[in-house]
């Protein structure tokens, strides 16, 4: 039986579209911080399906350049890793201080750190670095130094990542975060436990907008280029204003208090209240991420819980 040219072309343009969506799918980028230590002493490989690229963290040398963690079992990681087709970077910096960075970023040694960062990138087949460095470890050598480092990267087809956050905003300048393949939005810790005084949710559906809306809008970055942060923890304030605050990950909150993985906000027996996002809320991140970046990030891989109350189940099935 002929088929007719206008039945073909309905044909052509529907595998098209098909292969369109197939391939936004693809491009949808899962990003979990992992610690490396756990990486190195096993793993979970049901999570690595679900994973585009994993972020070690943290590998920072000590003020002298030297790496001190154990890189022992890393490599069956990495290959592991590379068997679900998921990438594997090392991240340096961290939410924690590294005042060793301002000494070695200096411009007399900054080529020697670059150099360090790509032997263990070469030797351990890692596909990239993420760059962490946050708030007064964004020195003013920092553009300096990640353009160095993404010539380096990109010479042998590696990638450079960063995570960023709008509360740094006016530390990154233009060029530096050019440099970057795309960019982790931490869209948390709006509130966190070490300022106690300003109690309330610290990762809201409003606060994802907000950080979308200024790395894309007002700074231009495509979207492409962005993914959106998300936590998989909580933070508890309470009873009292003077009460020591508390942080708890997502699958302990879940495994501790039954239909805590539907709502955002928990109180508990002692009278404090959790902040945490639940699976609607990072179902909605997520259809958030899809039109508005191209991926979600997650910190941290390790605090999901299990079966139907995992998040980052919920995201691989929202993003399909």
């Amino acid at each position: 039986m002929m088929i007719s040219e206008k039945r073909l072309a309905s044909l052509f343009v529907a595998a098209l579209m098909s292969l369109s969506v197939y391939a936004q799918q693809q491009s949808f980028k899962v990003v979990g911080y992992y610690n490396l230590k756990s990486a190195t002493e096993g793993y979970r490989a049901k999570q690595l399906k679900y994973l585009t690229n994993i972020n070690l963290w943290f590998v920072n040398p000590d003020s002298s350049g030297r790496y001190t963690q154990d890189f022992k079992g890393l490599q069956q990681f990495v290959e592991k890793a590379h068997k679900h087709h998921t990438k594997v970077l090392f991240s340096i910096g961290g939410g924690s201080k590294q005042p060793q960075y301002k000494w070695l970023l200096a411009d007399d040694r900054r080529a020697q750190l670059i150099d360090s960062l790509m032997v263990l990138v070469m030797r351990y087949n890692l596909d990239g670095i993420d760059v962490d460095l946050e708030g007064s470890d964004i020195h003013d050598t920092y553009e300096n130094f990640v353009v160095d480092l993404a010539t380096a990267l990109h010479a042998r087809q590696k990638l450079i990542t960063s995570a960023v956050a709008i509360y740094y905003k006016d530390q990154f300048t233009d060029k530096a975060l050019a440099q970057y393949d795309f960019m982790n939005v931490m869209s948390y810790d709006r509130t966190c436990p070490w300022r106690p005084e300003n109690p309330g949710p610290h990762s809201l559906y409003t606060h994802a907008v907000d950080d979308l809306n200024y790395f894309g809008v007002e700074r231009k970055i495509p979207t492409a280029r962005l993914t959106l942060g998300v936590p998989f923890y909580g933070y508890g304030y309470g009873p009292e204003l003077s009460s020591p605050a508390i942080s708890m990950g997502y699958k302990k909150i879940v495994a501790t208090y039954k239909g805590a993985d539907q709502v955002d906000e928990w109180k508990t027996p002692e009278g404090k209240t959790l902040y945490y996002n639940g699976l609607p809320t990072m179902r909605l991140k997520t259809k958030l991420a899809m039109a508005k970046a191209s991926g979600i990030m997650i910190w941290e891989v390790r605090s999901d819980a299990k079966g139907r109350k995992s998040l980052l189940r919920a995201i691989h099935k929202e993003s399909r």
